[in-house]
C-alpha cells in the first residue's frame, strides 16, 4: 500500500519523463529569461532607495484609494490619451493658427500702448485717491456729481459699456 503524499519513485520518474519531453528549447529558454529578469528585480528591490521608492509609492497608491482620488486620477489618464488620441493633425494646425492670430492681435504696438496707458492711468487714479480723504454722506455725493469732471467721466463709462455690450451682441 502506499501514501497517497509520496508516489511511488516510478510515477515521480514518468512525470519528470513527461516534463521534459513536453518542454520544447524554446520554452525552456523562456523560463530561464522569465526566471533572469524575476531574479533581476528581486535584485533591484534589495537596493535601500528602490526599496523606498516603492514602499512610498504604496503608500500614496493606497492613500489615493482611500479618498477615492484614484478613480479620478485613472479618469484624468484616460481624458489625456483620449484627447492625444482625438488630437490630429488638423487640430493641432489650428490651434497653432489661433494662438499665432492671437498673439498678432494683442501683440501689436497699439495694444501695447493701450495696455500701458491703461496700468499707468490706474496706478495715478489709485494714488490720487489714497491721497484724498474720502468724505462720507449724500451731500458729497450729490456735490461730487456735480462737478463737470465727474459728469464726463460718467458719461465715457456709461458710452463705454454701451460699445461694449453693442459689439457682443453682433459679435
Amino acid at each position: 500500500m502506499t501514501d497517497s503524499n509520496n508516489p511511488p519513485a516510478d510515477e515521480m520518474a514518468r512525470l519528470t519523463l513527461a516534463i521534459r519531453e513536453a518542454l520544447t528549447d524554446s520554452m525552456v529558454e523562456r523560463l530561464a529569461i522569465t526566471g533572469g529578469s524575476a531574479f533581476e528585480l528581486v535584485d533591484r528591490l534589495n537596493d535601500e532607495q528602490t526599496s523606498e521608492a516603492v514602499h512610498g509609492l504604496l503608500d500614496r497608491l493606497t492613500e489615493l484609494h482611500k479618498v477615492g482620488a484614484l478613480d479620478t486620477l485613472f479618469e484624468l489618464v484616460l481624458l489625456m490619451h483620449a484627447a492625444r488620441n482625438a488630437s490630429t493633425d488638423n487640430i493641432v494646425e489650428r490651434m497653432f493658427m489661433f494662438f499665432e492670430q492671437m498673439i498678432n492681435t494683442v501683440g501689436n504696438e497699439a495694444m501695447g500702448t493701450l495696455a500701458e496707458n491703461t496700468r499707468e492711468a490706474l496706478e495715478e487714479a489709485a494714488e490720487e485717491a489714497a491721497r484724498k480723504p474720502a468724505k462720507g454722506g449724500m451731500l458729497a455725493t450729490v456735490s461730487m456729481l456735480s462737478k463737470p469732471e465727474a459728469q464726463k467721466s460718467l458719461a465715457f463709462l456709461l458710452a463705454f459699456s454701451e460699445k461694449l455690450q453693442q459689439r457682443a451682441a453682433n459679435a
